[in-house]
């Protein structure tokens, strides 16, 4: 037994609460010393009781007993430590000791308490303890501790107790509502995502389809251009052969003649020569070929009269997804009526509700909460918070106007075309149809 103890040190046999070598040792349940005192003084002021080290609990408070084998063991060390001089009148006291309490030998500036060379210890072996400022002894640490801190705000424990858990309680109660809203965004930013696709996708089918028209018109009209010119080219081509044929006849005419001639000419019989010559034919009637001319075609003008037609043409075809993009949105149309009890006093309206005027003279009429005086402005008598809606407004002689929604709360949504708007409307946008 006695060469086992010499591989034991004082920490074997210290108490983690007053980090003392055991004085009269007690073990838990769940295996941990402490002294007797250490852990009723701990236990007084815990519920439910657990162990300082585990934080394992025990429903009802344990009754133990004093280890006498751990007393035995840590005897010699508590010994030793009787043996370090006591307080004296004017010296710091140790403030960790129990009982009687020894002499500082060191003051921490970062624990603000002071040790014995026995509690002291761990500031010289835990790394983190090391880094710690120890000083000479100081008496009354606590108030250096309140002097670095007598600037700061104070309030009760209690009260900042009830206010932090008023928060808490708050936070409690608005966080699965945030979470709620976020997971709403998300899913709206979802579905505009896949209703954008099954957009995207619409329109690139419906655009190939375009396209493919124009693409069409373009290549007949190339097609047919190429047939102008082509048969401005053949009938000149033609015109040039017909000419050339012509003119090989009368080459062969005229040498025929030519022939005939130089024969008579070469005859001596006079008689013969006379009866000869009077059969002679007349000479072939020829064309005057020097005002005879075969011209290049002109094709001044060919391309512009194509590209006008295509153009035409064009335009035609473009006017086709215009066409069916209105048909579609018309499906959407409302009958809308404006509201005379919301218009302007300068405003001035049809019977039907469908047309409006700007008398520009302010009339005198009853208060009503609904009518706007601020802007030049009316309403319609049907609203719309959601979804989709077509209407057409027809304007004339004006050179600034507005037309829109109001939003929910606060103020016109601008969707139409005018002057400048006022602050509460939004950008413009250079359409009749909301």
């Amino acid at each position: 037994m006695a060469c086992a103890n010499t591989s034991w040190s004082e920490e074997n046999f210290s108490c983690s609460i007053c980090l003392d070598v055991f004085n009269s040792p007690v073990t838990t349940a769940c295996g941990h010393n402490f002294c007797r005192t250490c852990i009723t003084k701990f236990w007084d002021e815990q519920v439910p009781y657990k162990c300082p080290v585990c934080n394992e609990i025990f429903h009802t408070r344990p009754d133990l007993r004093v280890n006498t084998f751990l007393s035995e063991l840590a005897a010699p060390f508590r010994t030793t430590v009787k043996e370090q001089p006591c307080v004296e009148p004017a010296e710091v006291p140790c403030d960790v000791c129990t009982g009687t309490r020894l002499k500082a030998v060191k003051s921490c500036l970062m624990c603000f308490t002071s040790y014995c060379q026995t509690h002291l210890e761990p500031h010289q072996r835990v790394a983190g303890l090391k880094k710690h400022r120890l000083v000479e002894p100081m008496d009354r640490l606590e108030d250096l501790m309140l002097t670095d801190h007598k600037s700061h705000p104070v309030v009760p424990l209690k009260e900042e107790y009830e206010v932090k858990t008023a928060l808490l309680g708050k936070t409690v109660t608005d966080v699965p509502q945030k979470i709620q809203e976020r997971k709403q965004k998300i899913k709206e930013i979802k579905d505009t995502v896949e209703l954008s696709n099954k957009d995207a996708d619409r329109e690139i089918a419906h655009g190939g389809q375009v396209f493919t028209a124009l693409i069409g018109c373009v290549e007949k009209g190339r097609d047919e251009f190429n047939q102008t010119v082509k048969e401005k080219l053949k009938s000149t081509v033609k015109r040039a052969e017909d000419l050339i044929k012509e003119l090989e006849q009368e080459i062969e005419d005229l040498t025929n003649r030519s022939s005939e001639v130089k024969r008579l000419s070469h005859t001596e019989d006079h008689l013969h020569f006379l009866q000869t010559f009077r059969s002679l034919k007349d000479p072939p009637p020829t064309r005057d070929w020097t005002t005879v001319e075969v011209r290049p075609p002109s094709y001044v003008g060919t391309l512009r009269r194509s590209l006008d037609q295509l153009e035409e043409t064009l335009n035609m075809e473009m006017k086709k997804p215009r066409d069916a993009e209105l048909k579609r949105v018309q499906q959407y149309e409302v009958d809308v009526t404006l509201d005379p009890d919301s218009a302007h006093p300068r405003l001035t309206l049809s019977e039907d509700g469908k047309q409006v005027l700007d008398g520009g003279v302010t009339m005198r009429l009853l208060d009503n909460p609904k009518r706007i005086t601020y802007y030049t402005f009316v309403l319609t008598r049907q609203s719309f918070s959601s979804g989709r809606f077509y209407f057409e407004v027809q304007v004339k002689d004006k050179t600034a106007w507005w037309q829109g929604r109001f939003k929910e709360f606060g103020g016109p949504k601008q969707n139409g075309h005018g002057g400048p708007p006022p602050q509460s409307l939004q950008e413009p946008q250079h359409s009749h149809t909301v």
